[in-house]
């Protein structure tokens, strides 16, 4: 490549590890707020940046020991970005130089370019062996939340390490996508980067995209035929679905009007029958109490660090607080919209404790609810996800013979009183 020669598909991921590393936005964001790019160059972008944010511990680490001062913030971006490539995605050695350079020129870094060479060339001359002597699970993960994780911390760290596989949920009946791993909990998985809407499953209406933690919580309130359900904080969809599948009377509801879009176009594609509100779960009230409330609380989200590789550089110790206030004030609303003798599922993707078990504790504390302990019987084919208390706890490092799990917590409660 001439070193003058543009690169949509490095530009793209120049931006993206900035958006993350320099203005703190998730990836998503960034890549939604790009325009004029194709899909293809999109695509390869997220990949190089999800690699450089997935590894960026052990990644400094290797270029660390060829520095001899900091270079600019956008030197530093652009080494990573042809550090990834080489140690991490298999790029030939002349390719991650090569597009590194460009990248230099591009991003008005040309005075820098003689030093992205000759440190890269270093790099990818030394190739993976650099890694070899790094505790890369450790490098790569905030110190604050390694200490948080306590002792399945490595476990999670080194699951992390690799991008997750996708998993479906299926309807009742349907036949699992060809070349896919039957999971015990009934979810079906295939390999990461697998392109849901081409297996045939997706147009036929027989699947929907669902972690194989995220399906747990749903599975906690037993039989939900004919009950009335309320999906609080719903969007985008995935436990909405597995809801209506079961034959529960949903409503789903979320204040992301844009995020309902999507849950209202899954399930017409499915074919399922919803009530969809849009409005804040603070302050809307229903004309008559639900008998069951599933609240998948907004949380820090770092049970998804191995979908959403970023969230471990955005996240700080104070986010957790501010969560954690968020999920009071949401299951307060629960609370009040739960009929007596009604079963309320808290759960949230995150592995904090303070956004699990001290969430349910508190809610206990103040408000007529009192903890339905699960048993191994709950969940027979992950009966070491159920805690002491009685509580459902997963985390990356589950199933890392199957490619892991997200990191989940669920509590099934339960409102004083007799149902009406």
């Amino acid at each position: 490549m001439n070193s003058m020669e543009r690169d949509p598909t490095r530009d793209t991921a120049f931006a993206l590890v900035s958006g993350v590393l320099d203005r703190r936005r998730p990836l998503d964001q960034t890549l939604d707020q790009l325009s004029g790019i194709e899909a293809r160059d999109k695509a390869a972008a997220h990949r190089i940046a999800a690699s450089v944010l997935r590894h960026l511990g052990s990644i400094d680490a290797v270029l660390e020991a060829h520095l001899t001062k900091a270079p600019p913030a956008k030197v530093r971006h652009i080494l990573r970005i042809g550090a990834a490539q080489a140690l991490f995605l298999g790029a030939p050695a002349h390719a991650a130089v090569s597009t590194a350079v460009a990248l230099a020129h591009g991003q008005g870094m040309g005075k820098f370019a003689g030093l992205v060479n000759a440190l890269l060339r270093r790099v990818t001359e030394a190739g993976t062996a650099a890694l070899a002597a790094l505790d890369q699970p450790r490098l790569d993960t905030p110190s604050w939340l390694w200490a948080s994780w306590g002792k399945a911390a490595r476990a999670i760290a080194v699951a992390q390490q690799f991008e997750a596989p996708l998993d479906v949920s299926m309807m009742p009946g349907a036949v699992p996508p060809e070349g896919a791993m039957l999971l015990p909990g009934g979810s079906a998985r295939l390999p990461a980067g697998t392109d849901v809407t081409a297996l045939p499953g997706f147009a036929d209406a027989a699947l929907w995209v669902q972690d194989a933690a995220a399906a747990m919580p749903v599975r906690l309130f037993g039989d939900v035929r004919g009950r009335r359900v309320l999906d609080l904080c719903a969007a985008p969809g995935g436990k909405t679905m597995q809801l209506a599948a079961a034959g529960a009377l949903v409503t789903a509801l979320d204040r992301d009007g844009r995020r309902l879009d999507r849950l209202r176009a899954n399930c017409v594609r499915m074919g399922m029958a919803v009530d969809v509100v849009t409005a804040d779960a603070l302050t809307w009230r229903p004309e008559r109490r639900f008998e069951a409330i599933l609240l998948d609380a907004p949380c820090s989200a770092t049970g998804t660090i191995r979908r959403h590789p970023e969230i471990r550089h955005l996240r700080r110790p104070g986010d957790i607080a501010d969560c954690a206030a968020m999920q009071d004030r949401l299951l307060d609303a629960a609370h009040a919209m739960l009929a007596p003798g009604g079963t309320l599922i808290y759960a949230v993707c995150s592995l904090q404790d303070e956004e699990g078990f001290g969430r349910v504790a508190a809610a206990c504390a103040r408000l007529a609810l009192q903890r339905l302990a699960l048993t191994a019987e709950d969940i027979p084919w992950l009966p070491e996800a159920v805690t002491p208390m009685g509580d459902l706890r997963t985390h990356p490092g589950m199933w890392a013979e199957r490619g892991g799990m997200d990191g989940f917590f669920a509590a099934r409660l339960v409102k004083a009183g007799s149902a009406a």
